[in-house]
């Protein structure tokens, strides 16, 4: 459930009005509170209130975790990877039904994914969500002693693999495996944890490594066995539904997953190499990603030309800099701005990155012809205000961006330049006439991401020039 339609639970619940549940959502979307907060720091309910509402509206019970004693026993079923992936505390055990309060208890695949892995009927209970992350940390340790123990499970998985005679069934057999499933997870999970743009699956000769990038850099994590690149790989093209049969050719997929109580898309790539497929995730979590312009940490000059660039009738505004740079964003916040009742929006994406309420999003699908250019021409009978191409990257789809924009649009696009003055090269060098150019060409925008500075051990420098 999003933050919306919790709001309208409340209504139904007759906690809140229709007016107040807009106030709740006005807070959420100015201050970046979590619902929940935002509804008790509104004095409709107080936080015990809060959740007994919850556990009524979907018919189950609330309990208070301060007063309830959980056994070793009860906690063994549910293994430490699983616990943080999904936010799940096990509460108790009755017949074949484990009573599990979730971080999110409105998320039904968590109560799946936790009856698949653990092969039990899970019935969910609503707690408190700081009592629930207390006692996760407090029972299942760290996390290094949670990857080990999974590594060490598949070192064992790894050795009935290659036992087997049939390797594709194995292959299929073991993608499913719970060891292979929870070091996934876990994956995952962590990437999370550490804010990772990427994550890196490599199989070389001799290894298979694992790695994060994060704030720019790449990290390596522990490397699991290299024999299981194979069902680890195909793990991850399982789920980006995926032929985990083809591995000579190049994959694209998607992914879309709860994980820590969030919800987070999961751009997948394969690509085949010497010694197996390399897999690359691109992680799109929506949660961390603030797509206000004013956050964007623009210079005042900046960010006051844009705000006019981009109230212009017409025009091609080109946000350009290298791959993960921050082009989409800044396009995604532009639009934002402009999205008003009295304007239609129309973007096209390879693939859509975030969705965004009002604005028709249009992904480009290749394979079946659904292109670039393909769509911008069918756009033009759409009757729009302001469009958005994901990125010009030939001739055609340039040509009709720029009779777009002479036809009264403003099109916003990104081109992969290394700096502003080069996009106009660029354009040259697809074949546009100069005069178009100089007809059309509002602004270009060149930009980088610069790394976070940890508020906790930053210190001042002044170099030596």
């Amino acid at each position: 459930m999003n933050d919306k339609q919790v709001a309208e639970l409340f209504v139904e619940q007759r906690v809140l009005e229709p007016s107040q549940a807009e106030d709740v959502l006005t807070e959420v979307e100015l201050n970046g509170k979590s619902v929940a907060q935002a509804i008790i720091d509104g004095g409709y309910v107080d936080e015990r209130g809060f959740y007994q509402t919850m556990a009524e509206a979907l018919g189950t019970d609330y309990i208070d975790l301060t007063e309830c004693e959980i056994t070793q026993e009860v906690l063994r079923f549910v293994p430490a990877g699983l616990a943080r992936l999904h936010g799940a505390l096990p509460i108790d055990v009755i017949g074949n039904m484990l009573r599990v309060a979730l971080l999110d208890p409105l998320d039904p695949r968590a109560a799946e994914d936790l009856h698949f892995a653990l092969g039990k009927d899970i019935q969910v209970v609503v707690s408190p969500t700081e009592q629930i992350e207390d006692l996760i940390k407090r029972y299942y340790g760290s996390e290094t002693s949670s990857m080990e123990e999974v590594l060490k499970q598949l070192g064992e998985v790894g050795e009935l693999l290659q036992l087997r005679g049939d390797e594709e069934a194995a292959v299929e057999a073991e993608a499913n495996a719970t060891p292979i499933i929870r070091f996934v997870d876990l994956i995952l999970y962590q990437a999370i944890l550490d804010r990772a743009s990427d994550i890196h699956f490599e199989p070389f000769e001799n290894e298979f490594k694992i790695r994060y990038r994060v704030d720019g850099a790449l990290y390596e994590m522990a490397p699991p066995p290299r024999h299981l690149a194979l069902p680890v790989i195909s793990r991850v093209k399982v789920m980006a539904n995926m032929n985990i049969a083809e591995r000579r050719l190049p994959q694209d997929g998607r992914i879309q997953k709860h994980i820590a109580g969030r919800n987070i898309d999961l751009r997948v790539s394969t690509l085949p190499t010497q010694f197996g497929e390399s897999l690359v995730l691109r992680v799109l979590d929506r949660t961390t990603v603030n797509l206000e312009l004013e956050a964007l940490g623009m210079p005042d000059y900046i960010y006051n030309f844009l705000l006019e660039m981009i109230h212009r009738p017409n025009g091609i505004f080109i946000a350009t800099g290298p791959t993960g740079s921050g082009k989409t964003t800044t396009l995604y916040s532009c639009l934002r701005k402009i999205n008003t009742i009295d304007s239609k929006l129309l973007t096209v994406e390879e693939p859509v990155e975030y969705d965004l309420e009002g604005i028709v999003q249009v992904p480009v699908n290749e394979a079946i012809g659904l292109t670039f250019a393909r769509v911008l021409r069918s756009f033009l009978r759409q009757d729009p205000d302001r469009i958005m191409v994901g990125e010009t990257r030939d001739l055609e789809t340039a040509q009709i961006a720029i009779q777009a924009s002479l036809t009264g649009h403003l099109v916003f696009t990104t081109l992969h330049t290394n700096d502003a003055p080069g996009a106009i090269t660029r354009l040259i060098d697809m074949g546009i006439e100069p005069f178009l150019i100089s007809a059309t060409l509002e602004a270009v925008l060149g930009q980088r991401l610069l790394r976070t500075i940890c508020t906790q051990c930053r210190t001042t420098y002044q170099p030596n020039f």
